[in-house]
């Protein structure tokens, strides 16, 4: 290892980007050669692109440029994609060059996981970028105009989402707010207009309080929402959905946000995963790497009952800062710290004005949850861009 160890961080997602910031505030200077590597110069607010997919929000809300968090004395930014890892070498091949690392931290973010099902890749939108919510959005737009055209496609104006997790029933509040302006503006009869959310699970937002998830269902039905519970998408056309026994569901718009899996290049590099994650160590570590630390949806963790935590944005940036303590820690050849999560509530918003949560071990619904929502949006710009951010996008959030 060289004097001065190098650290090569892929990817500025939840866990990249509080890996980064913490570093930036515990190494000194020359204590550590920090880069950061990720194929766009911003970093995007992943729970907030449910607003800009469905149109009532603009996406440049949801980013924010990197150069705007980081310290370039203290961390070297690069702009590229990820080709290769390979930790046998310990050297990560980017589309335009080479780094070698010392110590790594993988944090490339998930994949959609179709499950397999036909089509589904080829037919479906995705809610997982800036530029998939601008075509989502441009796309949305399109189907109404393209109906004034050809009135007695009505499949123009049904919109099919897959999956009633977290993401598809926040952007299906966010879309049942939306059509409104978009019927006015079109000059079409709202009562045409289809938002249909089907899911495999017996029940909306599986895992979360039951009672919270029954008024869910209730706000967003009001809104217009179709929901078709414990069915099975079989099969993604050009022309719509397959579902339960053989059922078709006309429809030009099929956004999938049934599930999430890793990333393929962890595959490829050798470790060993469960649908593209790998399961760490209680420091974060892939096994057999020492020097290697996986993060957010590419890591794999499970809880006192043996399940699985969900990849989400409180776990991924709280084991960022669990990482970076460690690999400060490993630096200094001081002591690990075992990775605990706490899990301090969990927040869904069903459009404007409206939200679930668990927080404080306390229920919240309606109004109260809504606010509670932006509160931990403004928390979250305030510790990656101090008061400077709040001020600036807290507004949009």
């Amino acid at each position: 290892m060289s004097s001065i160890p190098k650290i090569v961080i892929l990817g500025a997602g939840y866990g990249g980007i509080l890996t980064s910031l913490r570093l930036q505030k515990e190494l000194n200077y020359n204590e550590a050669d920090v880069t950061l590597v990720n194929k766009h110069d911003y970093h995007y607010i992943t729970t907030h692109l449910h607003m800009p997919a469905a149109g009532t929000d603009h996406p440049d809300n949801a980013r924010v440029n990197i150069s705007k968090l980081i310290d370039e004395f203290k961390i070297d930014f690069v702009k590229s994609t990820v080709v290769q890892i390979r930790p046998q070498d310990r050297k990560v091949i980017l589309e335009d060059g080479t780094l070698s690392y010392d110590y790594l931290v993988i944090s490339l973010g998930g994949e959609s996981e179709t499950f397999g099902i036909p089509g589904l890749a080829d037919n479906a939108f995705t809610i997982r970028s800036i530029n998939s919510v601008r075509l989502i959005r441009e796309h949305i737009e399109y189907q109404f105009a393209r109906y004034k055209r050809e009135p007695h496609r009505t499949d123009y104006l049904t919109f099919v989402i897959g999956g009633a997790g977290f993401t598809g029933i926040e952007f299906i509040g966010e879309l049942a707010d939306r059509i409104p302006d978009l019927c006015k503006q079109f000059d079409v009869e709202r009562s045409l207009v289809k938002v249909i959310n089907i899911e495999a699970a017996p029940t909306a937002l599986p895992g979360f309080d039951p009672e919270l998830v029954e008024y869910a269902m209730q706000v967003l039905q009001k809104k217009g929402v179709t929901f078709r519970i414990g069915t099975a998408i079989k099969e993604c056309t050009p022309d719509g959905v397959i579902v339960g026994e053989g059922e078709e569901i006309k429809s030009q718009t099929v956004i999938w946000t049934g599930g999430v899996r890793g990333n393929r290049l962890i595959e490829e590099a050798g470790f060993e995963t469960m649908r593209g994650r790998v399961k760490v160590d209680e420091f974060l570590r892939a096994p057999g790497h020492e020097n290697i630390y996986v993060l957010g949806d590419n890591s794999l963790m499970f809880n006192e009952e043996g399940r699985p935590y969900p990849p989400t944005a409180q776990i991924a940036m709280q084991q960022g800062v669990n990482c970076a303590h460690n690999l400060v820690a490993s630096i200094r050849s001081q002591s690990l710290k075992p990775f605990v999560f706490q899990n301090k509530g969990t927040v869904a918003s069903l459009g404007k004005g409206e939200a679930i949560g668990v927080a404080f071990g306390k229920k919240y619904k309606g109004r109260t949850a809504a606010w509670l929502k932006k509160m931990i949006d403004l928390r979250y710009l305030f510790i990656i861009g101090g008061i400077t951010l709040v001020l600036r996008k807290g507004k949009f959030l």
